[in-house]
């Protein structure tokens, strides 16, 4: 049975949209990637908001279907193309990955979202200045929560749950993209870092970087 085209609507620099062509490099499935440029307001058009009400990326079509949240879309990809799986066979196991994700899911990346660094720039008129400050409270002290959790839970291998990249290599890489771009002494995380090295070296993580997509801006 012939599979209804992927489409993944998001912006090169979008750490949710980053997950899922992670995601869908991993499990080798084929997309079409349609640009919605954040920085040029294209989420707000009416054009968009019809689509995505939030104005938010991604957004992912399969055949009529649009889907929306990267964590939904992902877990939606796991069950709909299960091998290679993205998460361990055990529940319990399951769960700690599902855990170490939702840290950045959670509780480090919607702190930092554009909108949100926008936001935090305009209550003092310090422009980038607030906007990196902002980011660094909550990424340092989230990421180092991580490094402990990881560190105390991880299996042999050199990911953070083993020998294969998983869900948690889908949320962790595209972080410690933007823990770099905001300043972040990524070499604090010893253990989220070496799994982010071994990961970004894999053809899937190299094809899903920032840099390599269709709408990245030169710089």
């Amino acid at each position: 049975m012939k599979t209804a085209p992927l489409t993944l609507y998001g912006y090169w620099r979008s750490s949710a949209a980053y997950r899922l062509r992670i995601a869908l490099n991993l499990k080798g499935l084929d997309y079409e990637q349609v640009a919605v440029n954040l920085k040029a307001g294209e989420q707000t058009t009416e054009a968009w908001l019809a689509q995505q009400p939030q104005g938010l990326v991604p957004v992912l079509k399969h055949g009529s279907q649009a889907l929306v949240q990267s964590p939904a879309i992902v877990e939606w990809i796991e069950e709909t193309w299960p091998e290679p799986a993205l998460l361990p066979s055990a529940p319990a196991d399951r769960a700690i990955v599902r855990g170490w994700a939702a840290v950045i899911g959670c509780d480090i990346h919607p702190l930092q979202n554009l909108r949100v660094l926008k936001a935090a720039a305009a209550l003092d008129g310090q422009g980038m200045d607030s906007m990196k400050a902002w980011a660094q409270r909550w990424m340092v002290p989230g990421l180092r929560a991580l490094n402990d959790m990881v560190r105390t839970a991880k299996r042999p291998g050199d990911f953070l749950w083993g020998e294969h990249p998983g869900l948690a290599e889908v949320y962790l890489v595209p972080q410690l993209y933007n823990a770099r771009r905001w300043g972040v002494d990524v070499e604090e995380f010893p253990t989220l870092l070496a799994a982010d090295i071994a990961a970004r070296a894999l053809p899937a993580f190299i094809d899903a970087a920032p840099e390599n997509q269709p709408d990245a801006e030169a710089g």
